[in-house]
């Protein structure tokens, strides 16, 4: 296999109350929400999206915010609100996208279109990585598990899910096919475990871990929600908002011991404010 290589990208920013992201155990989804928390305590924390160019294809993990969310490149409430769907979701997710931040309008200085991309993988379903979708509406595929869509379909989740985030792009979803991973759920999306869709569910049902290994076992970790920041699987730090806790802390293990495997050489969450867009190179 030739060369890998992975563009880390930052597609906006999300604000949430403390609790959310490193809530750990005893927290509630009231409290992970800030709707009776401080305004001043809330954390701006990147929203990224990776390419991972492969030689079998060019596939996109996540999207980031639309660009309906800052229609000129700054916080608007109003557009947020219409974007999201919900007034209570921008209650606790409030978000901003400056210009030329998109993943389209990034993707473009690359010389690449989103006809170009062979997959869109979603690691999940939640406002800050699918409301970008219409984005890169012109991909060959978007990909999501079959868990994820049905969790998203509960009654419970009325409010956490959108559909108007994708109903513009038909998601293919699909069964694990492999047995890696904490829960032994997995999809081999190449047929060769060089990319590898890990199912840690917990923060979502659906949820799974980007794996792009190369021929001689190096490999890097995407691990979306799985933990917020690095040191949530270095202290186990569970998030507020999580469909099952127990699991959560089951994945985020899984996720430390991979992160501190000799052949990992980058192990990533979504919303790290500590990681800066970079390229990997496997």
């Amino acid at each position: 296999m030739s060369e890998i290589r992975i563009h880390v990208f930052h597609t906006g920013e999300v604000c949430v109350a403390p609790d959310l992201p490193f809530g750990g155990d005893d927290c509630n989804a009231v409290k992970a929400s800030g709707v009776f928390g401080k305004k001043e305590d809330r954390l701006w924390l990147p929203v990224s999206a990776y390419l991972i160019e492969h030689p079998k294809g060019k596939f996109l993990v996540d999207t980031g915010w639309a660009r309906e969310m800052s229609p000129n490149g700054e916080f608007d409430k109003k557009a947020q609100i219409k974007s999201l769907g919900s007034l209570i979701l921008y209650e606790v997710n409030q978000g901003r996208i400056g210009a030329g931040e998109c993943i389209d309008e990034q993707l473009l200085k690359m010389g690449i279109r989103d006809s170009d991309i062979d997959a869109v993988l979603l690691t999940h379903l939640d406002c800050d990585h699918a409301n970008g979708l219409v984005q890169v509406k012109g991909a060959k595929k978007f990909l999501v598990s079959a868990d994820e869509v049905r969790f998203a379909n509960k009654i419970t989740n009325k409010i956490r899910y959108y559909k108007g985030w994708w109903k513009e792009t038909p998601l293919t979803e699909f069964e694990w096919n492999d047995t890696q991973g904490p829960v032994g759920r997995s999809y081999d999306l190449l047929g060769d475990r060089s990319i590898e869709l890990i199912n840690i569910p917990g923060h979502a049902d659906g949820l799974f871990a980007v794996k792009v290994k190369n021929e001689e076992g190096k490999f890097v970790l995407l691990f979306s929600d799985g933990g917020y920041a690095r040191k949530s699987w270095e202290e186990l730090i569970t998030s507020g908002i999580a469909a099952d806790k127990q699991l959560q802390k089951q994945s985020l293990a899984w996720i430390r011991e991979q992160s501190l495997d000799p052949d990992c050489v980058e192990s990533l969450a979504n919303h790290d404010p500590d990681i800066q867009p970079h390229v990997i190179e496997l």
